[in-house]
């Protein structure tokens, strides 16, 4: 049985709505073997589908049909420490899961770049599922089908802290409240941003990042959805956050900070108690720069 392990991930960075990401050093962890009937178990105890319609399961049943072969079945053992609809990525880690585990059950036949693609054919857009394979920042444009992909490995004095409430939102609804058009100016806003944001956090500029984090294509719009979300910004900011942003369809709001403040997870967690928001709670992570790994094999 190979063990997988899975990265969570932070996706669109503010203004790099559904082409930048970043994976996290917080990990689902998946073991998979192949079977003769579909056998899944939460080993948390987390709420998950365990028939076919489980996402691992069907992101390998995918893999197998690109591969020409049928798959009859899996046991699979599930530890979901990723949160779910939450904006960390627990649903690309379902996805590259079953695409990396059913790949080296077939004995490794595709690459990593048909993973890469495949995967943004099964999530529809690459922003979670490439860095959550890769590991690092990913830079990446799915063109429908193929991604085209830079990663970056990124080695800086900064954690990043999740700030992540006790409710849900479904990436479908998140997409929902999004505009179908913008302006040409807001597109302008935006790419500029986007490779801001990129520039200034591989060569040290973190000044910048909180201009960088700027976004007119989803925050405005994804924020009435997020009780208290702007409240939540300002006091990341006020704790000397250098930038804040919703982590990809939100409501977990990601804060980039510098690792010498040392006292900044307590302090948020103290005053979102004091402001009556207790029910969200503070994880620091850093950088994974390896992506997804099978431990055991």
């Amino acid at each position: 049985m190979y063990k997988i392990q899975i990265p969570a991930t932070s996706a669109n960075l503010g203004a790099g709505f559904d082409a930048l990401g970043l994976a996290l050093n917080y990990y689902n962890y998946v073991e998979m073997e192949e079977s003769d009937r579909v056998d899944i178990v939460s080993a948390d105890g987390a709420d998950i589908p365990c028939d076919e319609n489980n996402l691992i399961y069907v992101s390998a049943k995918d893999l197998f049909a690109v591969c020409g072969r049928k798959l009859s079945g899996l046991r699979l053992r599930q530890t979901n420490n990723i949160p779910m609809a939450r904006g960390l990525g627990s649903s690309s880690a379902c996805i590259i899961a079953g695409l990396v585990g059913a790949n080296r059950l077939l004995g490794d036949p595709l690459t990593k770049d048909d993973l890469v693609d495949l995967s943004a054919q099964i999530e529809g857009h690459p922003d979670n599922t490439a860095p959550a394979l890769l590991g690092g920042i990913v830079t990446a444009v799915f063109d429908g089908r193929k991604v085209h992909w830079v990663k970056q490995e990124v080695f800086t004095k900064l954690k990043f802290v999740a700030i992540i409430p006790d409710f849900e939102l479904k990436t479908d609804k998140a997409r929902a409240c999004l505009p179908t058009e913008i302006s040409h100016k807001d597109a302008v806003f935006n790419l500029s941003r986007a490779a801001l944001f990129s520039a200034s956090l591989l060569t040290g500029k973190f000044e910048n990042l909180r201009t960088a984090v700027h976004d007119k294509l989803h925050q405005p719009y994804r924020m009435e959805l997020i009780p208290n979300c702007r409240e939540v910004f300002d006091i990341a900011y006020t704790h000397g956050a250098y930038a804040s942003y919703i982590s990809g369809a939100g409501p977990t709001v990601m804060a980039i900070v510098d690792e010498q403040n040392t006292y900044f997870a307590g302090k948020m967690k103290f005053s979102l108690d004091n402001a009556g928001l207790g029910g969200w709670q503070v994880h620091e992570f850093k950088i994974d720069n390896e992506g997804t790994k099978i431990l055991n094999g």
